[in-house]
C-alpha cells in the first residue's frame, strides 16, 4: 500500500502539471470571490445596523468607518473558521480534474471511468459543507471552554477536522469508482486519519493552505488506487 509520505510526495511532485494548476487557478478564484461577496455581505449588514442602533451614540459620519472596521476583525475570523469548508465545497466541483490528472500519469487503467453527474456533484458538496459547518458548531462550546488553556481549542478544531476531511477526501475520489457491491472503505482509518490532520494542519498556514485541498484531493487519488488495489 501507498504510505501517506509517498502519496504526499507524489502530489507535491504533479503541481507543475498544468491541470493540476488549471484547479488550483479556479479554485483559488472561486473562493476568494465567495470570500469577497460574503465580505461585502457582512459590511452592508454592519453598516445597516450600525446606523440603525449605534448612530445614538455615535457621529453619522462614523458609521461606515466603524462598520468596515468590525467587518475586517469579524470578516478575519469568519475567513479562519470558514476557509476549509468553502475551499472543499469548491474543490468538489473541480475534484475530477484532480483525479484524472493523477490518474492519466499513475493509474491510466483507471483513467476512463466516468465522473459524477453535476447533481451528484452539488449534493456531495452540500452534505459535505453542511457536515462540517454542523460539527465545528458543536464543538464550539468546548472550544471556548478550552480556551484558557492555550492550545486546547486549536487541538479540538483539528480533531474534528482531521475525520472530516479525511473522510470527505477519501470520498472524493472512492464515489467515482466505487463498484456497487463495495461497502468497505479503501484507505485505512489511521491513514484516512492522519490524511485528514494533515491537511487540516496546512489549511491553517498562509499560503500553504491555498495548495491544502488540491495537494489533498491528489494525495487521496493515490491511497484510494493503492488501497482498492490491495483490497483485490
Amino acid at each position: 500500500m501507498t504510505s501517506l509520505p509517498r502519496a504526499l510526495a507524489l502530489s507535491i511532485g504533479q503541481l507543475g502539471d498544468p491541470a493540476i494548476l488549471r484547479v488550483l487557478g479556479k479554485c483559488l478564484a472561486v473562493t476568494l470571490a465567495i470570500f469577497a461577496l460574503l465580505g461585502l455581505a457582512l459590511w452592508g449588514a454592519l453598516d445597516a445596523a450600525i446606523d440603525r442602533w449605534v448612530v445614538a451614540s455615535l457621529p453619522a459620519d462614523y458609521s461606515a468607518a466603524v462598520a468596515g472596521i468590525l467587518a475586517i476583525a469579524i470578516g478575519a475570523i469568519a475567513a479562519w473558521l470558514l476557509f476549509r469548508i468553502v475551499a472543499l465545497f469548491v474543490l468538489q466541483f473541480f475534484a475530477d480534474e484532480i483525479v484524472r490528472a493523477v490518474e492519466a500519469k499513475h493509474y491510466p487503467h483507471a483513467a476512463a471511468v466516468a465522473d459524477l453527474p453535476f447533481r451528484q456533484e452539488l449534493a456531495n458538496s452540500a452534505r459535505s459543507a453542511l457536515r462540517a459547518l454542523l460539527v465545528n458548531i458543536v464543538i464550539l462550546p468546548l472550544a471556548l471552554v478550552l480556551l484558557f488553556t492555550g492550545v486546547g481549542t486549536a487541538l479540538v478544531f483539528w480533531l474534528a477536522n482531521a475525520v472530516l476531511l479525511g473522510r470527505e477526501l477519501q470520498d472524493m475520489v472512492w464515489l467515482r469508482h466505487r463498484h456497487a457491491n463495495e461497502a468497505s472503505a479503501p484507505i485505512a482509518a489511521p491513514t484516512r486519519f492522519a490524511l485528514g490532520g494533515l491537511v487540516a494542519a496546512l489549511l491553517t498556514v498562509p499560503f500553504l493552505n491555498l495548495l491544502a485541498p488540491v495537494l489533498g484531493a491528489a494525495s487521496a487519488t493515490h491511497l484510494v488506487h493503492r488501497g482498492r488495489s490491495d483490497n483485490v
